[in-house]
């Protein structure tokens, strides 16, 4: 079986029949949906189905691919991670650690707002002086990923650890088919992190786009930021996130300068 086959198998087994509107009678013998299932309504050949996810057939044409990412609901970015799995994405391009001048003012320039860059591995690149502060329970401000899983303080910074957790891996994974980079920390994670471990075999799919953080800060207090992440055009694999608070958060926010 290739990435392929495993990212569709797991996807599989968490559809229940209902989900797609399929009828059930008698006992089932299989978490999820069956792999004729699959292909009925997908509109492929079992025989087929059952090859692409074992490996055995390797290049199914973009159309296959969106007929199985609309069969198992797999979402835009769902269909995406499919789509570079199966070869049929163009390769990112090398992404850029060298953070531009003028974004770095760009970051400075929000005075009530954190903000900072992030890589496909989630590493902060660079922040301004509020994100700096927020993160400052942290050991090491840049592995984002290492921290949420080695450091203690994450746990308690973050008052929804486990959301957070979750859609990290979820943003990684999309980030890891074609980016070396990313392939090594994840091995480094699954080796070191059962946690790690149990979310990226759940093959979740997702970017990090806008989400709503609640932290609990040591000096600060207790604070909810709206985050939004932008992609960073003239450097590729670069991010930008911002997070603004909620009213009730400003005067938390104050107290970190």
């Amino acid at each position: 079986m290739n990435d392929l086959g495993e990212f569709l198998r797991v996807r599989r087994a968490q559809l229940t029949p209902d989900e797609v509107g399929l009828a059930v009678s008698g006992a089932r013998r299989v978490a999820g949906l069956r792999r004729e299932e699959v292909a009925v309504l997908a509109g492929v050949s079992a025989d087929y189905y059952t090859r692409l996810e074992q490996g055995r057939e390797r290049n199914p044409s973009g159309q296959v691919v969106d007929a199985i990412a609309r069969a198992l609901r797999l979402g835009q970015n769902g269909r995406w991670y499919a789509y570079q799995l199966a070869g049929l994405a163009p390769k990112s391009e090398t992404p850029s650690e060298e953070v531009a001048p003028a974004l770095l003012q760009l970051m400075e320039g929000f005075d009530s707002a954190v903000a900072y860059i992030i890589n496909r591995r989630l590493d902060v690149l660079a922040c301004n002086d509020l994100a700096a502060a927020l993160l400052s329970p942290l050991e090491d401000l840049r592995p984002m990923m290492t921290n949420l899983f080695h450091d203690p303080a994450a746990r308690d910074l973050f008052d929804d650890w486990p959301a957070v957790a979750r859609e990290s891996v979820e943003a990684l994974r999309l980030a890891s088919p074609d980016n070396e980079s990313v392939k090594q920390l994840v091995d480094e994670l699954l080796a070191s992190s059962n946690e790690f471990a149990d979310l990226w075999n759940q093959h979740g799919v997702n970017t990090l786009g806008s989400t709503v953080k609640t932290f609990n800060h040591p000096v600060a207090g207790r604070l909810t930021l709206t985050y939004q992440t932008f992609d960073i055009q003239s450097a590729p694999g670069q991010s930008l996130l911002a997070g603004t608070p909620a009213q009730e958060s400003l005067a938390a926010l104050k107290r970190l300068t």
